[in-house]
């Protein structure tokens, strides 16, 4: 077994694959209409789905924002510079809202950025952990 991917609820599906592959460089691996059910799901990730985890966006066409809860937590990311990978999301219009540094309580470099539907995804400093 392996995990395939997560799926995530997107008010804007092009504004939403514009953060994911222009700010966080991700690609888009395929995308899908489904008229009948009135959404569209599409696949970014950063390698090909035959080995590698990726995010399911699902864009319900009818529906242009969520309620995110209180049970999900974040996605996390592997950079090789959290403090680059902060300065990149935000010299690309993205919302960093916690700077890079050691994590509270111990000595790993995370960091968090926020996608435009509010989810949060940390970044983990290669080699800090």
């Amino acid at each position: 077994m392996r995990l395939l991917h997560t799926m995530i609820r997107v008010g804007n599906l092009e504004r939403s694959l514009a953060f994911y592959t222009e700010v966080l460089g991700m690609q888009l691996l395929r995308q899908h209409d489904y008229p009948d059910g009135r959404f569209t799901l599409a696949f970014v990730g950063y390698g090909d789905e035959a080995s590698n985890s990726v995010i399911e966006l699902t864009h319900n066409w009818d529906t242009a924002s969520y309620e995110l809860g209180n049970a999900f937590g974040h996605l996390a990311v592997e950079v090789d510079d959290a403090y680059a990978a902060c300065d990149a999301v935000r010299a690309k219009g993205g919302k960093v809202v916690r700077e890079a540094g050691p994590m509270k309580h111990g000595s790993t470099v995370i960091a968090f950025v926020e996608d435009p539907d509010g989810y949060k995804i940390e970044f983990i400093q290669k080699g800090s952990r």
